[in-house]
């Protein structure tokens, strides 16, 4: 189990995530695609990322909206694991996409 990260921690980690805001225990950041192919695709890739680390977001998806939330349910809040899926998240999220 992973420590949670203080509110100070996570104010300062946010601020290298451009589009995540802290949202109740978690963090999350909305997508907009042009359409709900591009929206898909998107998820797919996400999916496979998150596999590869064992560390999958919470996702929400409609037509060509997406919304990814992170949490370690485990810790019962934002850690450095959560931080380092939402930069990964960020590397694959086209710079158009964020709303």
């Amino acid at each position: 189990m992973s420590a949670v990260l203080s509110d100070a921690e996570l104010q300062q980690a946010l601020q290298k995530l451009p589009g995540w805001k802290k949202n109740g225990n978690a963090i999350e950041r909305n997508f907009q695609f042009a359409n709900f192919v591009q929206a898909m695709d998107f998820v797919n890739q996400i999916a496979e990322a998150a596999e590869a680390v064992n560390h999958h977001p919470d996702i929400h998806i409609s037509y060509n909206k997406v919304t990814m939330a992170l949490v370690s349910h485990d810790s019962g809040g934002v850690t450095q694991r959560d931080i380092r899926m939402a930069g990964k998240i960020n590397e694959l999220a086209p710079t158009a996409a964020s709303t």
